[in-house]
């Protein structure tokens, strides 16, 4: 193979490779958990606000997760902005 043909193959390559890299994070977390499956743990940030602390039951600062929240039933409302 020629020095010429060689170069723009492993260029392409390379930037295949780094498409998937940074792309397969997307690919994995894209997907909705399977029905009756329990919800992933995920960290939110504490409000600063002493009212929202309160309706949450929830107290100090820092983050905390939804099975820390005071509640019987957690409604959880995701936005997308694409």
């Amino acid at each position: 193979m020629t020095k010429s043909v060689k170069k723009p193959r492993i260029f392409f390559l390379l930037i295949s490779v780094l498409f998937a890299l940074i792309h397969y994070p997307v690919v994995a977390t894209s997907k909705p958990p399977a029905k009756g499956t329990a919800l992933p743990q995920f960290q939110l940030v504490v409000p600063d606000d002493s009212e929202a602390k309160g309706y949450l039951g929830l107290s100090g600062s820092g983050k905390f997760t939804v099975s820390e929240i005071d509640a019987p039933v957690v409604i959880i409302q995701i936005f997308s902005r694409y």
